[in-house]
């Protein structure tokens, strides 16, 4: 008998959701304050990080922005301060654990807790899986995945005994569908979205209302990483569009920031469509960049 009870009412929460949901589409969302508020963004000397950098710097955020490039970093900070932020800049190599240990330690020393930590750092190869080599599989795993444990684990626990703060977690659309020649990359993308989603369960179970997770995922943005990228669907994004559109995001607490919105669609296409209409849809959508190919002697 009680299974039933909980079906029904898991039924009437299901609908009351809905219902909900619908009526907030009328409803203007609250955006929250990050005036003084630390926030920190890893890669920011470059593309979506040094965007988001100048949204925040316009916010009067206090900034703190990591990056492995000196004089990037530096650019984007003389930007930021000119916009009137404070800003502390530290060389940091995301891809080594006790650098990501040691920045962090002087970022508490030297400016306090992180109320914002936005992991952004991230690099690809395109290549196919056999044109890799085993450092760089190891590498883009270091940087675009393990990078976010060591970062978070660093800042979280100040979030967590103030039960304030927010998590971002910059993924792409390569973490919903598999792209030729980036099997590395969607690997890595997949596990963070997969990171920020778990994260996401296991702060509501430990009952961490007050800190926010956000994940962002776009389509191909023009930061110069990948060279000559185009689809017919979708044009490349320009990183100030989606910067914006992050900021905008995580001011209005949204988990799940896709750009174009149809991303989060695609995972749900691979369940429900054959095999063939997928081949269909992908040769339609024509994507393409330049890539590393290893050439394979086929036996005569």
């Amino acid at each position: 008998m009680n299974i039933i009870v909980d079906v029904l009412l898991l039924l009437l929460t299901i609908l009351y959701s809905y219902l909900e949901s619908f009526v907030k589409l009328f409803i203007p969302v609250k955006r929250k304050t990050v005036n003084g508020d630390v926030v920190l963004i890893t890669g920011a000397g470059h593309g979506i990080g040094q965007n988001t950098a100048k949204e925040f710097a316009k916010l009067q955020s206090v900034l703190v922005l990591w990056d492995i490039n000196k004089k990037s970093i530096e650019e984007t900070a003389k930007e930021c301060r000119k916009l009137g932020a404070k800003v502390y800049t530290y060389v940091v190599d995301c891809s080594k654990r006790q650098e990501i240990t040691t920045a962090a330690d002087q970022v508490k020393k030297e400016v306090g807790d992180v109320d914002i930590l936005i992991n952004n750092a991230g690099i690809i190869f395109c290549a196919d899986l056999l044109a890799l080599e085993d450092h760089q599989i190891e590498k883009i795993f270091e940087v675009n995945v393990l990078a976010h444990f060591w970062t978070t684990r660093a800042f979280l626990p100040a979030m967590m005994r103030k039960n304030h703060g927010h998590v971002v977690t910059v993924a792409s659309s390569a973490g919903f569908v598999g792209v030729p020649f980036m099997v590395d990359y969607c690997s890595t993308k997949f596990a963070a979205l997969g990171y920020h989603k778990a994260l996401t369960a296991e702060l509501v179970a430990r009952q961490m209302t007050g800190i926010k997770t956000s994940c962002l995922c776009p389509v191909f943005v023009d930061t110069g990483f990948v060279k000559n990228s185009s689809t017919r669907l979708v044009p490349t994004l320009k990183p100030e569009d989606v910067a914006k559109k992050l900021v905008d995001g995580i001011l209005s607490n949204k988990k799940l920031i896709c750009i174009p919105p149809s991303v989060a669609f695609a995972s749900v296409l691979e369940v429900f469509l054959p095999d063939r209409a997928l081949k269909a849809l992908s040769d339609f959508n024509n994507v393409k960049f330049d890539a590393k190919v290893k050439r394979i002697e086929k036996d005569k």
